[in-house]
């Protein structure tokens, strides 16, 4: 199972602030530890440098990712289905997954 994510940081660049994304590639093993695969920073979120990004995982020795939970941006399905062997999307909307464990939260406190 596989995270990624980019979040913007306000840098202070030679006295111009600016807001660099840092893209975030996390996974769980099949031990269930959480290893970071990949953080590097780019001008601003796209589902272009995600593809970059998974195929250089792939190039580096990644086999396959089964669930990958991701916000909506836009193109990312398309990135993800043509970086990996499958074609049809696993990808898991952070925003779904977010409204159902608070929806089970809801239900336990009840």
């Amino acid at each position: 199972m596989g995270f990624i994510d980019a979040t913007h940081y306000s840098v202070r660049d030679n006295g111009v602030v600016r807001k660099p994304a840092a893209y975030v590639i996390l996974a769980i093993n099949c031990d269930g530890r959480k290893e970071v695969l990949s953080i590097e920073i780019g001008k601003n979120e796209s589902a272009k440098y995600w593809l970059g990004g998974l195929n250089s995982l792939k190039n580096c020795g990644l086999k396959d990712i089964l669930i990958l939970c991701a916000d909506g941006l836009t193109g990312l399905k398309d990135a993800v289905a043509t970086a990996t062997r499958h074609k049809t999307s696993r990808l898991l909307l952070e925003s779904a997954m977010t409204l159902s464990l608070n929806a089970q939260k809801n239900i336990r406190t009840q």
